[in-house]
């Protein structure tokens, strides 16, 4: 069974290799910037609101919005961030932290790895930037109580990136990938690495006699529960920290620590590993993301307790959570919204039913999102009548629901980074690569006249697979967007690979793009 879960684990960090990481976009050429009116990635995987602010890591960096997404601060080739993607965001007293991750392949296998993190202590004006926590090979035991616990020093930044950032009054926690869970109580300068129960242990406390190592590695030479993947602090001692391997809770600041799987308690979650831990302040519930892992028995949905995890509820089955919201009604009940990698969806009645969101278009621009796998979603409250509900999308874009306590009956609004540019005779295509399995890609171009427009998929011999549209009329427009589904001209799913697409537009000289298929 333990082979069956390093399978997952590895095919989910593949898979996901292009959000975090799962979608990569190609840049066009000689674009000039005209201003900030979007963010400058389209998948968002981490949003965060702290009043009227709204800050988001995307496949392009990190941006912030002080307007309600009219305009937007974006820091992607800016110092200290370059050209790195963001994979957590956190906040608390004044002072924001970001963390930085860049893809990697590792046996051919899309992977990730860590970039350090960066915090600012005036809105984003000034940064700091500290690498990402290694260990030296000297960093072999760890003090913990009355016994001496052997860990295996993590050295490299490969497959080592950060997941997520919890703040405490007096601490920073970081989860990471091969670097397990870890702590600074000085701004980042120094990390000490915290000790969470092995596979076979429920609980953990510097009284008890231990003997096991500190090995975050799946399989049987190593534990789950020490990969850990999600972080959730609920005021200054209470501690949530998803892994591999279950929930674990700390009430006394990470100290001691009870593990919460699928198979050790009477009512317990659906599956080990734990993608998200939210907490829902209106009614002091804990959300999380349970996936399937390594049990016969696990299954994906989302679980939820109402009395810090001593027994749980489960609600979307078979459904792969990403990130749970809740967009308050009264003063002690908020709506729960989640988005999933099928849909987005929101509750009124704590997750006894659920309604889905419709179709998503912008409502000026009629932009169509052509995805049902969402990354994020955060509500952002304007007054007592009225919400924006952010959901962070796989390659379609940020998207900003106009709430008024009305279910999905509200307007929509969808920012995509091309907006952020004017073209002259110039295409891309995003997201790029794509699976067609999950979403189609967009081809993108400007038109300065009406014209009539053909667009062909080539492969990689030029062999004519597709043709998209055909002596269209279009007309003119730096907006055009145009979707190819990954098939042929028999419908079928094209094969991995590289290819082209030509534009031809009237009588001008055509215009050439590529796309990678990967699935």
């Amino acid at each position: 069974m333990k082979k069956v879960f390093l399978t997952y684990f590895i095919l989910t960090i593949s898979s996901f290799g292009q959000g975090i990481p799962l979608s990569f976009e190609l840049i066009p050429k000689n674009l000039s910037k005209i201003n900030d009116t979007f963010p400058s990635g389209n998948t968002t995987e981490r949003i965060l609101i702290q009043g009227n602010t709204i800050w988001i890591g995307t496949s392009k960096g990190l941006s912030k919005s002080t307007d309600y997404g009219v305009t937007w601060t974006n820091y992607f080739q800016k110092e200290p961030f370059g050209d790195k993607s963001i994979s957590a965001i956190a906040y608390r007293d004044g002072v924001i932290w970001t963390a930085l991750w860049s893809p990697i392949s590792i046996a051919g296998s899309s992977d990730g790895q860590g970039e350090g993190l960066a915090y600012s202590t005036d809105n984003g004006n000034t940064w700091v930037k500290i690498n990402q926590p290694v260990d030296t090979m000297a960093d072999s035991l760890i003090q913990y109580g009355n016994n001496i616990i052997k860990a295996t020093p993590v050295t490299v930044v490969g497959q080592n990136f950060t997941y997520g950032i919890g703040l405490t009054k007096d601490a920073v926690w970081i989860v990471s990938r091969a670097g397990g869970l870890r702590k600074s109580t000085d701004m980042g300068k120094t990390w000490k690495r915290v000790v969470l129960p092995p596979d076979n242990l429920n609980s953990i406390k510097p009284t008890d006699v231990l003997n096991f190592e500190l090995k975050p590695k799946a399989g049987d030479k190593g534990n789950n529960n020490h990969i850990p993947v999600s972080i959730c602090v609920v005021g200054d001692d209470t501690l949530y920290v998803g892994t591999g391997g279950g929930i674990n809770k700390s009430t006394d600041g990470g100290i001691s620590w009870v593990k919460m799987n699928s198979t050790n308690q009477n009512n317990p979650i659906s599956g080990n590993h734990i993608w998200k831990i939210s907490y829902n302040q209106y009614d002091n519930s804990i959300w999380a993301a349970t996936w399937k892992a390594e049990g016969q028995n696990e299954f994906w949905a989302v679980s939820y307790s109402y009395n810090g995890g001593k027994n749980w509820n489960i609600t979307l089955p078979n459904s792969r959570a990403m990130d749970i919201a809740f967009r308050p009604i009264t003063s002690s009940f908020a709506d729960v919204v989640i988005a999933t990698q099928d849909g987005l969806f929101r509750s009124s009645n704590n997750g006894k039913t659920w309604l889905a969101a419709p179709q998503i278009y912008d409502d000026a621009t009629k932009i169509l999102v052509n995805t049902k796998h969402f990354r994020s979603v955060q509500s952002q409250i304007v007054n007592n009548d009225l919400a924006y509900i952010w959901i962070g999308s796989l390659g379609s874009g940020l998207i900003r629901f106009e709430d008024k306590k009305n279910m999905w009956n509200g307007s929509w609004k969808v920012l995509l980074k091309s907006g952020e540019y004017t073209l002259k005779k110039e295409t891309f295509a995003f997201p790029n690569p794509f699976s067609p399995l999950s979403i189609s890609t967009r081809i993108k171009y400007s038109l300065d006249r009406s014209a009539n427009v053909t667009i062909r998929i080539f492969d990689f011999g030029m062999n004519l697979v597709r043709t998209v549209i055909q002596n269209a009329p279009r007309g003119p427009s730096d907006e055009h967007l145009e979707n190819w589904d990954g098939r042929d001209e028999g419908g079928k799913i094209v094969p991995n690979g590289v290819y082209f697409y030509r534009i031809d537009i009237g009588n001008d000289e055509p215009l050439f793009g590529k796309i990678i298929v990967l699935m």
